[in-house]
């Protein structure tokens, strides 16, 4: 265990404040803060001294939306715990929440011992699960209330997929009734998957078959239709809901007005639908597969609608999604047929930058950032204020972020485990210029600094939201 930290003259940013002050770290944890040049800052003394002037000193990234090494249509997600950590850490993300995997016929504690195995010792920053819930039985009720009490406290349903993740009105119902009991938390995929696949079918007999049909089919009337279907079932179950990858504005109405009525309904965006849309979705040369992603991109007029959310809370969290797969050999197998394109896009190392540029584009402000990232995330999933927060008790996950540095983001300096960049060529200011990870350095004045087996599987306790 590292001894003691002083990080010196930055700019503690967290959810509630900004400060000049002075962060000591002790045994892997926050100790104490003083303001910059008091007597009480002057009296913190340490082995290490990080000078942090001119810098932010910020919470490591909280995201509650990965998908390291994810089996999906005959191939793997091509990042591994180890390298899609690392990336992480370079991208000033400190922890995961990664899914666990129930395939059909399976328990529930096969799913996540499967997925234990894949983490442990492999992972650069500390990691928890969130478990896909494939198949709804008496069984599996069973399992989710022995999960909760393991620290395992959300299960992820789909509307789409159907022969795969695919459950029913009645398993959704079930699974979260049973969540109403057990304080569980059920997060949804919410598109009319049965509807959708007759729309690709259709499509694939007139011959529509580039990457750019598949934004077509999977229609925004029935994101927001699954969305407001996923509502009024878990109101039925009283149980809270979170929605994960919302993308359309449509969508963003149904949990405006959900939440207007006081219910414990969350919405979830990811970067990709902030930055991208159908524009990419349609580059020539079959491009356009890079970028596909369930739910899609939307045109670009649903972004405002979005950063809009983000702004009132309507939308809560901004997550990745990391579910990357390489154009060459991976993506390529929906050539001719777009419903064959493996889903996913790379992005955990780009979501904290990117939102930075959010906050010098004018869409929200510097704490929102944090909140979004860092603070909400980590209170939605029971991992607050262990992470997602600077404050003395806290893990010592900090983040020192140069917020002028200049960066252009490409495949040819990203440390994601893929062949392209989603954001290939995009100019960003703001940059990690060093990483915590409870004390230790990850990232040192960016040099890779961490190893595996450094990250722990992290326990939660419940959603911290619910009335």
């Amino acid at each position: 265990m590292t001894g003691r930290t002083v990080i010196r003259g930055g700019l503690v940013i967290t959810a509630s404040d900004e400060i000049h002050a002075d962060v000591l770290v002790e045994d892997g944890r926050i100790a104490a803060l003083a303001a910059s040049g008091t007597p009480a800052a002057e009296a913190f003394t340490a082995e290490r001294v990080i000078d942090a002037t001119g810098r932010y000193v910020i919470p490591g990234g909280v995201d509650a939306h990965t998908h390291m090494e994810l089996p999906f249509g005959g191939t793997f997600a091509s990042d591994t715990f180890e390298t899609g950590t690392r990336a992480a850490a370079w991208g000033g993300t400190t922890t995961i929440v990664d899914f666990a995997v129930q395939s059909v016929g399976h328990t529930l504690r096969e799913g996540l011992d499967a997925w234990h195995a894949k983490a442990e010792g492999n992972c650069a920053i500390d990691y928890a699960f969130h478990m896909i819930v494939s198949d709804v039985n008496d069984e599996t009720l069973k399992e989710m209330d022995l999960l909760v009490e393991e620290g395992v406290t959300s299960f992820k349903q789909f509307m789409a997929y159907p022969g795969v993740f695919y459950s029913d009105d009645g398993q959704i119902l079930r699974a979260m009734q049973r969540s109403a009991e057990n304080g569980g938390l059920i997060m949804m995929h919410a598109e009319n998957g049965i509807a959708i696949d007759v729309l690709v079918q259709q499509a694939l007999a007139r011959g529509e078959t580039d990457p750019r049909y598949h934004g077509e089919v999977r229609k925004a009337l029935l994101e927001a239709e699954a969305t407001h279907r996923a509502i009024r079932l878990a109101q039925v179950a009283g149980a809270p809901l979170y929605v994960v990858h919302v993308s359309a504005a449509e969508a963003v109405a149904e949990l405006a007005r959900a939440r207007d009525q006081g219910l414990n309904v969350f919405g979830e965006t990811c970067p990709q639908y902030l930055f991208l849309s159908t524009d990419n979705l349609a580059e020539p040369d079959f491009e356009g597969a890079k970028y596909v992603c369930s739910t899609p991109l939307r045109p670009k007029e649903h972004q405002a609608r979005l950063w809009q959310g983000l702004r009132t809370n309507d939308l809560q969290v901004v997550s990745t999604d990391h579910c990357p797969f390489c154009f060459v050999g991976q993506k390529e197998l929906g050539r001719g047929d777009f419903s064959k394109i493996p889903n996913g896009l790379p992005g955990v190392e780009n979501r904290m930058d990117l939102l930075h540029q959010a906050v010098l584009d004018g869409h929200i402000s510097r704490r929102r950032w944090i909140e979004i990232a860092c603070a909400t995330p980590a209170r939605m999933f029971g991992l607050y204020p262990k992470k997602g927060t600077i404050a003395p008790g806290a893990d010592a996950d900090i983040v020192i972020y140069d917020p002028h540095a200049e960066q252009v983001m490409s495949a040819d300096t990203h440390h994601m485990n893929v062949d392209y960049s989603a954001y290939e060529g995009r100019r960003t200011t703001g940059r990690v210029e060093t990483v915590l990870s409870r004390g230790e350095l990850v990232i040192s004045e960016r040099e890779y600094t961490g190893h595996a087996g450094h990250g722990v599987f992290t326990p939660r306790s419940t959603c911290q939201y619910l009335n």
